[in-house]
């Protein structure tokens, strides 16, 4: 009886040890918290070859268009916080080589966002974009998890990624009544 009472005494003091133990490292590395947050909205006139570009350290994360290429387009800029603090880095690319609007596609370059559009003329005219590569402390933010949406009519919809995404592509088909539709990705800071 003595026997088998011993190696069941030791059991429960070996996981009342661990019960007691400090979190482990993995809980201690847990993912930090990632928020995205609208800051900015800004309406332009889709043919008038505007410049569009969010304010430093924000990126696209909503899109809304109505009517056709002399309608408005609004852009939502959005600012990137992990754990409480706001990003503060941005690296922008280049902008991208002119797209002719009724059959293009663009998509930002690995772990980047878009941050810019310059759009000039109708569904025949060029369409650019400018992405940006978002640092924190020193280190690279990625966006993991790209999807697509479905189609949507570019002359009347609005499309804002879900929480805690950026918009990382578009592509468009036809004129104001073709179909629209966006990338977004996860964004993920790995610490």
């Amino acid at each position: 009886m003595y026997r088998k009472a011993l190696p069941t005494a030791i059991a429960a003091v070996a996981l009342a040890a661990l019960a007691a133990a400090p979190a482990s490292a993995a809980t201690s590395a847990a993912e930090p918290k990632v928020d995205v947050v609208l800051k900015h909205i800004s309406t332009v006139k889709e043919s008038a070859g505007v410049w569009f570009t969010c304010p430093d350290n924000e990126v696209i994360t909503s899109r809304k268009h109505t009517g056709d290429e002399n309608g408005n387009t609004t852009y939502y800029c959005s600012a990137i916080y992990i754990d409480g603090q706001q990003v503060q880095h941005t690296v922008l690319g280049a902008w991208s080589g002119a797209i002719k609007e009724s059959r293009s596609t663009y998509i930002a370059p690995i772990n980047q966002a878009i941050v810019g559009r310059w759009h000039s003329g109708d569904e025949n005219g060029s369409t650019k974009y400018l992405a940006g590569q978002m640092y924190w402390q020193g280190k690279p933010i990625y966006f993991a998890d790209p999807r697509w949406t479905g189609d949507m009519k570019e002359s009347n919809h609005s499309f804002t990624a879900p929480a805690g995404t950026v918009i990382t592509g578009r592509r468009h088909q036809g004129d104001e009544n073709g179909y629209t539709r966006y990338q977004y990705a996860r964004v993920v800071f790995p610490g």
